[in-house]
C-alpha cells in the first residue's frame, strides 16, 4: 500500500469509528442523554478534527502517542518487518505529532531500555 492508500483507509477508519462512536452515544442507553452538538464534538475527535488547532483534539493525539509508547511500543517494534531506521523513523513522526506537555510525560515514562534508546536516536536525527 502506497502512502495515498493509506491516508485514504486511515481517514475511512476515523470516519467509521466516529459514527459507530456517535450512534452508541445516540442510545437510550447512556444516561443522561447526550445533546447532538455534545456527539457531534466527540465524534471530530476521533476524526482529528483540528489537530492543531483544537486543544481537546491535541490532548487526545497525545494520550494515543503515549499508550502507543507505554503499552504497544515493545510488541511493536519486534515484528520481524520493522528494522531499527524504520522505527526510529516512526519515533520521530510520533514525536512531532505531540505537545511539548505529551513530549515531557513521554521521558518519564518508565520505558524499555530498547525503547528510550530508540527515542534517543529519534530525538538526535530530529535535531540534526
Amino acid at each position: 500500500m502506497n502512502r495515498s492508500g493509506y491516508l485514504t483507509w486511515r481517514a475511512k477508519q476515523k470516519s467509521q469509528a466516529a459514527s459507530q462512536v456517535s450512534e452508541l452515544l445516540a442510545s437510550s442507553a447512556i444516561q443522561p442523554a447526550l445533546t447532538e452538538e455534545e456527539r457531534s464534538r466527540i465524534a471530530a475527535l476521533i476524526r482529528k478534527e483540528g489537530l492543531t488547532t483544537n486543544e481537546e483534539t491535541q490532548i487526545l493525539e497525545d494520550v494515543a502517542c503515549l499508550v502507543f509508547l507505554d503499552d504497544q511500543f515493545d510488541d511493536f517494534e519486534a515484528k520481524a518487518d520493522i528494522d531499527e531506521d524504520k522505527m526510529v523513523g516512526i519515533l520521530k513522526k510520533t514525536w512531532a505529532k505531540m505537545t511539548e506537555q505529551g513530549r515531557s510525560l513521554a521521558l518519564g515514562m518508565d520505558l524499555s531500555e530498547r525503547a528510550k534508546m530508540l527515542i534517543a536516536k529519534a530525538l538526535e536525527a530530529s535535531t540534526e
